[in-house]
């Protein structure tokens, strides 16, 4: 349990030595808990932890730790760099270079998370103000559908879909990815064991952890499930097909983790729960059944048709960051339904291939399969040091869950979705580079 009155001073103790350093410590958790809240909140603390941490190797110089993916991410930059020089517009690509700065959260997730209490604390305050914004989210669905109901009675599933609750983010997309992200590193909690406890190790290594909870544990266990039914409700009334996508292929890698045997279970569960769902979620559900009967999906076909047109025009360098929507007409063939919005391909792959070029695909898909990799490379050395690896399957999920989405929706160019992603992704090198030990939780 935590003790409210010096819980502050522990965790001021908690962080790194090095006044800078502790200062940026801090600040990066300021930003992680902000992720889901505000996003100038997140990228001002951001911004100060990435300036105390710069001025920290100035006055110590040191080379930090980097996970190993160094070479596709610089490739990938540099791409998206090239594409936009070659672009029509290349005035337009300034916004999606700027981005590229997102990436230093891979540094300061690994060089500034102290300690596994220190990760464990950020995550579990994470799935709280995730759970937050979703009982805002359920209260803005339970406003909107009332309004719709009094002034479209005919038309409530229309109106329902084309404004969706969006919690404290701007836009349904970004809520509902943050959201899967969360609710996929929750139920690794949950189902994997994150309750796990230790000692200090004098050596500085995170120390071998116990993945069994005492019964002190169990009751507070509850809450989480409660919270995790409040993430997944927000999920439900999202109305986001993709991020659903994403969360059943978390859950099926999860189970299997968990009970291989129990898989079955899931289908029998989503049928359970689709007869059993309102209307409105059915008729969402069967959308994706029947794709002609939904415009918003059949519009992502045409996209994807002009897409493949744009990279066979331009397989090296792409039409440009930020170009698509100015050049597409020119790649619609004539008499084709044009969508009322198509500034991106609703699909990471395509996106890339067709704004930026084959070449920076290929580095994406290294990144993010290198990613992985590492990811399971780590898993492997925790799990025979007798460490905890709740948290890795968490980032592994999340990864899963990440690049599922991304056939349907282009996750990896929305900020708020990607900063989320980035720091999940990325703790799992901090449990094996964290400079303090593992404390107990």
């Amino acid at each position: 349990m935590i003790d409210l009155k010096s819980w502050p001073r522990d965790f001021w103790q908690e962080l790194p030595e090095p006044e800078l350093l502790r200062w940026s410590s801090l600040f990066f958790t300021l930003f992680a808990l902000s992720l889901l809240i505000s996003i100038a909140a997140c990228q001002f603390f951001l911004t100060l932890s990435g300036l105390c941490y710069a001025l920290d190797l100035l006055r110590r110089p040191r080379v930090p730790s980097f996970p190993r993916v160094k070479l596709p991410l610089a490739l990938y930059c540099t791409f998206t760099i090239l594409s936009m020089l070659f672009a029509t517009n290349p005035a337009a690509g300034g916004n999606v270079v700027r981005k590229l700065t997102l990436f230093v959260i891979v540094l300061l997730a690994v060089n500034l998370i102290a300690s596994y209490r220190h990760l464990t604390w950020i995550l579990r305050a994470m799935f709280v103000e995730s759970a937050v914004a979703g009982l805002v989210a359920a209260g803005q669905f339970v406003h909107q559908y009332r309004e719709i109901r009094a002034e479209h009675p005919g038309q409530v599933y229309y109106y329902m879909t084309l404004t969706r609750i969006h919690g404290f983010m701007g836009h349904w997309m970004l809520f509902g990815g943050q959201q899967m992200l969360v609710f996929a590193a929750l139920a690794a909690y949950l189902l994997l064991g994150g309750r796990g406890t230790g000692r200090r190790a004098g050596d500085g290594a995170i120390a071998k952890a116990p993945t069994a909870k005492p019964a002190s544990d169990r009751a507070p266990e509850k809450v989480w499930w409660v919270i995790a039914a409040v993430i997944a409700l927000s999920i439900v009334l999202n109305f986001t097909r993709g991020v659903w996508i994403g969360c059943g292929a978390a859950l099926f890698y999860l189970v299997a983790r968990w009970r291989a045997r129990l898989l079955w279970v899931l289908p029998v569960l989503a049928l359970a729960a689709y007869f059993a769902a309102p209307s409105l979620v059915r008729d969402r559900l069967a959308s994706l059944v029947h794709p002609s009967s939904d415009p918003s999906v059949t519009s992502r076909f045409e996209m994807w048709h002009v897409g493949l047109r744009m990279i066979r025009a331009h397989p090296l360098v792409g039409v440009g960051p930020n170009n698509i929507d100015e050049v597409y007409l020119t790649y619609l063939q004539p008499g084709t339904y044009e969508p009322s919005w198509h500034e991106h391909m609703h699909d990471d792959y395509l996106q890339f291939g067709a704004e930026r070029g084959l070449p920076c695909l290929a580095a994406w898909l290294w990144f993010m399969g290198a990613l992985a990799w590492q990811i399971l490379k780590i898993r492997r050395r925790l799990k025979g040091d007798g460490r905890p690896v709740w948290i890795v399957d968490a980032s592994l999920v999340a990864w899963l869950a990440f690049v599922v989405e991304g056939v349907f929706e282009f996750n990896f160019g929305t900020s708020p979705v990607l900063m989320v992603f980035l720091f999940l992704v990325c703790v799992p090198y901090a449990m094996e580079t964290s400079a303090s030990p593992l404390l107990d939780s």
